[in-house]
């Protein structure tokens, strides 16, 4: 799989992923050939490239969840473009609840974890495919933690909203490819803050709207340290703490052009280390939303060998049952006297950011009765131990 630009697309390429009109409608399938007009279409979207399949190449996998998550990013996308020109414009946000609604619909009543693939973006579409993801974020977090419907629906609102100051930063600072120096932090606040004084003009007669401008003054704000604010209620607070825990691991994991993104692995880690400015339940409760390392996820180790995870932890995302590649042995991470000698620091993934699933390894050993019987084993081992606890 290889990344290429609109301007460098000819007829014949094979798509790798699926395309979306505005309105969700499928346009080109996986596996399509690039003709005339597709090339035109894709150039019409705006969209800075798209990824091709070598000529040899099979379709990588996609579940049917993976698909309607590509397919959500895009029809959001949209909306978003929409909404943030009547910001802008200061016109009525008249189908902002909708939006909001179709948010929590889909992702804020999820009883499963999900992968959430990230797309690439560039400086023309970055505050648009940010908002989404941190909208979604949010959603699956928030539908864990007790709180009014209202104050949900402030949550994904803020969530939607907070990056469109990003409007305001110059295109050369959104297309740098090193490292923000500090004139460009300075930049980015500024631009936010603007966006937030956008924000606080609004009329609109949407009940849960002022709230969720509260939190993201309070989120921008804050931010500054040459800005004294006043403490917020401890609503708006937690609100406030969940968007900044989404609105981290997205920046982290998000494909930037010119940026390498973290893994997922990399990025929790870091939420969880950062105790003195994340929230740890917050986080924890990100890690249950999203899998972190999932059943056949291709994974290094410390000891610089490869491995293939079996059956992933549903307790803690980095003790997973693996099959080290070399001897074909099989480990139980969360048996500590295992945990002291291997551990996983990295999953490997796909030049498209999605995790490296070796689905043959998978299929070869979900037919082993000996490893049927092992990881049922320890499955059994692991629900005892749970229930000693309780």
């Amino acid at each position: 799989m290889q990344f290429i630009r609109s301007a460098e697309l000819r007829p014949g390429l094979r798509i790798a992923k699926p395309i979306y009109n505005k309105d969700g409608v499928l346009l080109y399938e996986r596996n399509s050939r690039l003709t005339i007009p597709a090339i035109n279409s894709i150039r019409n979207f705006d969209l800075i490239g798209i990824y091709i399949l070598e000529p040899a190449e099979p379709v990588p996998p996609f579940t049917r969840e993976d698909l309607e998550f590509e397919q959500a990013q895009t029809v959001y996308l949209f909306k978003l473009k929409d909404l943030f020109e009547k910001i802008y414009k200061r016109q009525p946000l008249d189908k902002l609840e909708d939006l909001v609604d179709d948010i929590i619909k889909r992702y804020g009543s999820l009883t499963h974890r999900v992968n959430f693939n990230q797309n690439l973006r560039s400086a023309h579409d970055f505050m648009y495919k940010h908002a989404t993801s941190v909208a979604i974020l949010t959603a699956m977090i928030g539908q864990h933690i007790d709180m009014p419907e209202e104050d949900f629906k402030s949550l994904i609102t803020a969530a939607v909203l907070y990056g469109f100051g990003y409007r305001f930063l110059s295109k050369n600072v959104m297309d740098k490819e090193e490292e923000f120096t500090e004139y460009d932090n300075k930049s980015k606040q500024a631009a936010l803050e603007k966006g937030t004084s956008y924000l606080s003009m609004s009329t609109d007669p949407i009940s849960f709207l002022p709230k969720a401008i509260r939190v993201v003054e309070y989120y921008i704000l804050s931010s500054n340290p040459e800005r004294k604010i006043e403490h917020p209620t401890e609503d708006v607070l937690l609100l406030a703490e969940i968007l900044k825990v989404a609105v981290e691991f997205d920046m982290m994991t998000g494909m930037i052009m010119g940026h390498k993104p973290e893994s997922e692995i990399v990025a929790m880690n870091s939420l969880r280390e950062r105790t003195n400015e994340f929230n740890e339940t917050i986080v924890h409760i990100l890690a249950q939303c999203i899998h972190i390392i999932p059943t056949g996820a291709s994974v290094d180790l410390n000891n610089g060998e490869k491995a293939v995870v079996l059956v992933e932890n549903q307790k803690n995302y980095m003790e997973p049952v693996i099959l080290r590649l070399r001897d074909n042995n099989i480990y139980d991470l969360s048996d500590p006297t295992v945990n002291r000698r291997i551990q996983i620091v990295d999953i490997m993934k796909t030049m498209d950011n999605r995790v490296e699933i070796d689905v043959d390894t998978i299929r070869h050993f979900k037919a082993d009765k000996r490893i049927q019987e092992m990881t049922k084993r320890y499955k059994e081992q692991k629900e005892k131990a749970e229930s000693a606890k309780k």
